[in-house]
């Protein structure tokens, strides 16, 4: 078990570090509707989180409508506010994963779709999305921007790695005008979860994404209080914290 997490921290810090950086590029369009990702969302995920792939599979022209809106327009800071900025970066992560498991679906774990692909360190890094002629991966959108860009936590629990110990994937999209409620509910409901954490005021079982970005959450204060913020069961301060092991099997519908 060592061996394997030190992998996985050698992996985190190597994708943080290196290859996710992205260049600055502005788009000249306006801020987009997302009411179309919240149709598909509200059609295919139920009320626990799970996905219906089967059922986005048969709606696949809907879903590329969508991505067509996200591959034509680039956010710009400096004519769309932070929030439109974050929750179509947010919505667009959460989108071209779940057409990466359409496309390859079915599908037992993200994870297996590297498989056969040569110079690939992950799926992650699988560079299939294009806005406005620029190319990304699933990483430069989480390490390039998101993470660093907004330096906003509570993105952890919104984006979703199709995955059974993922945060859920919200039945509606991220919108600016709602961004802070959504955020916060995403924090609250995933914190809760007893399928991802298992909190208690003296020995919490919290997600490994607690400990692979525990930096993001611990910036001027520590690990517990930024949990206890959002957890109704309080964590005693000086609590010894253990991580979960991490279920990468697909979150299909149940």
């Amino acid at each position: 078990m060592k061996i394997k997490y030190l992998y996985t921290s050698v992996v985190l810090l190597s994708l943080v570090g290196s290859g996710c950086k992205v260049k600055s590029y502005y788009g000249n369009n306006a801020p987009i509707d997302h009411s179309g990702w919240t149709a598909l969302l509200q059609e295919h995920v139920n009320e626990d989180g799970w996905v219906d792939y089967e059922g986005i599979v048969r709606d696949s022209d809907k879903l590329s409508l969508y991505l067509n809106t996200l591959e034509s327009n680039h956010p710009n800071p400096e004519t769309w506010s932070k929030e439109e900025r974050l929750a179509y970066w947010i919505n667009a992560y959460n989108a071209f994963t779940v057409k990466l498991i359409v496309d390859n679906y079915p599908v037992e774990s993200i994870k297996d779709i590297k498989k056969g692909i040569p110079f690939i360190s992950s799926v992650w890094d699988i560079e299939f999305i294009r806005i406005e002629g620029q190319n990304y991966t699933l990483n430069n959108i989480e390490h390039g921007i998101l993470r660093p860009k907004f330096e906003e936590p509570r993105i952890h629990f919104a984006i979703n790695c199709a995955s059974y110990s993922c945060p859920v994937l919200r039945s509606e999209a991220y919108t600016a005008d709602r961004l802070e409620d959504q955020l916060t509910e995403a924090a609250k409901l995933f914190i809760s979860d007893t399928r991802r954490n298992q909190i208690s005021s003296d020995t919490p079982q919290l997600s490994k994404i607690f400990s692979w970005f525990k930096g993001d959450f611990t910036n001027g204060r520590t690990l517990i209080e930024f949990v206890n913020q959002y957890s109704e069961t309080q964590i005693r301060n000086k609590s010894n914290i253990e991580f979960l092991d991490y279920d990468w099997k697909l979150n299909d519908v149940q």
